[in-house]
């Protein structure tokens, strides 16, 4: 998640190391669209994305909208939620399905950089288990969810971006986006309890208690220092992209930075998500985004 330097002059990669060569123009009512929801929904990727190079940055906004839309669906409740996650799972799977919004973004930007079909079938099969509201007894049950709605995420706009090494990029790109699920989790810990929802591992409640304001401090610790561990192996990793080195760079340090101000607000001392600062954030993306 997660995302310039300008693009080197053509280099004999892989097909699988680069993006491919870019025939056609994204629908530019899509375009639009996704540009404005990243704006209003998303402010720590919104200012992410203003450092890609201009040549990636129309797809990845495109693949926001598609992610985003689909989590909307699901986290709502709404009643084409399931139908609209299959009809992306069966584009992945290359079978005939309903030609969604979703499935038309996906094949135009799939028509200038392949995409992993794989990963786009994990991502909704994440999705139909938020449908599910399956439970997570477990660290390593957090961990997989986690990788299905955001490591894959990651793994999806490395393709994008291109990588001089699929085989150690991928991974570090996933780990990243674990991260910010992770880091999701944490925030909304408040907002997603009064709605119902714990996407905290059973096993770690047990240990250190309900994650009650006032009352959680060790937990968050725990927490945080399982999230801190992804950044460090996911920002290791970012070297590795061809392009979008310095967006992806300044998206991970500002939403590590949420980790610190749940620190700086008392652990949970009280009810609420931890916000981090606009200014704060800028200062961090110019800081981190184009440090060696």
């Amino acid at each position: 998640m997660s995302i310039g330097v300008e693009r080197p002059a053509a280099a004999r990669l892989p097909r699988s190391s680069r993006p491919a060569s870019r025939p056609a123009a994204p629908p530019r009512r899509h375009v639009h669209e996704a540009r404005a929801t990243t704006q209003r929904v998303a402010r720590t990727f919104s200012i992410a994305c203003r450092l890609l190079p201009r040549a990636c940055q129309e797809d990845v906004y495109l693949l926001y909208l598609v992610f985003r839309t689909l989590d909307d669906l699901v986290d709502d409740g709404r009643p084409e939620a399931g139908a609209r996650v299959d009809a992306v799972a069966a584009w992945a799977a290359g079978r005939r399905g309903p030609h969604t919004r979703e499935v038309e973004v996906l094949e135009s930007v799939d028509s200038r950089a392949p995409l992993p079909r794989a990963a786009l079938a994990t991502f909704c099969a994440g999705m139909r288990a938020d449908l599910a509201a399956v439970p997570f007894a477990t660290e390593a049950d957090v961990d997989r969810y986690c990788y299905q709605v955001a490591g894959t995420v990651g793994e999806v706009m490395a393709a994008v971006l291109g990588t001089r090494d699929d085989d150690r990029a991928r991974p570090a790109a996933a780990a990243l986006g674990i991260a910010m699920q992770r880091t999701n989790i944490l925030r909304d810990i408040d907002e997603d309890a009064a709605a119902g929802r714990l996407y905290l591992a059973q096993e770690s409640v047990f240990r250190f208690g309900w994650p009650a304001p006032g009352a959680r401090a060790e937990l968050l610790r725990d927490q945080i220092a399982r999230a801190d561990a992804l950044y460090e192996e996911g920002l290791a990793g970012v070297p590795l992209l061809l392009h979008g080195r310095e967006a992806i760079r300044a998206a991970g340090w500002m939403y590590r930075e949420i980790l610190r101000q749940i620190e700086r607000d008392g652990y949970g001392a009280h009810a609420g998500r931890a916000v981090v600062g606009r200014r704060r954030r800028l200062w961090i993306a110019a800081r981190r985004g184009f440090a060696a």
